[in-house]
């Protein structure tokens, strides 16, 4: 697209559809967790929800380690370190959310989840986990959109194809920040 204007509303709107998505993601995980700590947290009036009889239910758990329940009570680190890679992510890939819906969609999905997780622990001192199916971990909205942001973020660097302006790397990472082709 050589058309200055025209690049301009693309980028204009991957950036809105990021941010809209990153809204909507802290939104719903936010509510959903209020609604469970009504319903299931310490002072809920039941202990689960089946949602489908042996395949999902919602329970409350607290948890404040990092995702699978790895290192546990390390939720002061974990809040740091989600930070730093909120500001990667923004940083790193700015210019390339202007170049592309997929990613611009990907991104959003992670910081909201990422940024859902860190009002938990800011709030509370450890993430709301709720969802649970069985022999799996149990997880909540945030974690959902980060698991699907990533994805989509993965397939985006494996399969993009690398404009004529930019030159990778010997580690594979864009040395310049020219946009990417329209999505």
């Amino acid at each position: 697209m050589s058309d200055p204007e025209a690049q301009r509303r693309w980028r204009g709107r991957n950036f809105l559809i990021a941010a809209i998505l990153l809204v909507a993601i802290v939104v719903a995980d936010q509510a959903s967790k209020a609604w469970i700590l009504t319903r299931l947290g310490p002072h809920g009036d039941t202990n689960e929800i089946k949602i489908v009889p042996g395949l999902l239910r919602f329970v409350y758990v607290e948890n404040s380690g990092a995702a699978f329940g790895l290192f546990q009570g390390k939720s002061p680190i974990l809040t740091i370190l989600a930070m730093v890679v909120i500001a990667f992510l923004i940083v790193y890939f700015r210019q390339a959310i202007a170049g592309s819906l997929w990613l611009s969609i990907a991104l959003g999905l992670q910081l909201g989840g990422a940024l859902g997780n860190v009002i938990d622990r800011f709030r509370h001192g450890f993430v709301v986990d709720f969802v649970n199916v069985p022999k799996f971990w149990t997880f909540n909205v945030a974690d959902s959109a980060i698991t699907i942001g990533v994805i989509m973020l993965g397939l985006y660097l494996v399969t993009r194809d690398p404009g004529p302006n930019e030159e990778t790397s010997q580690s594979g990472s864009p040395v310049s920040e020219a946009p990417h082709a329209q999505d």
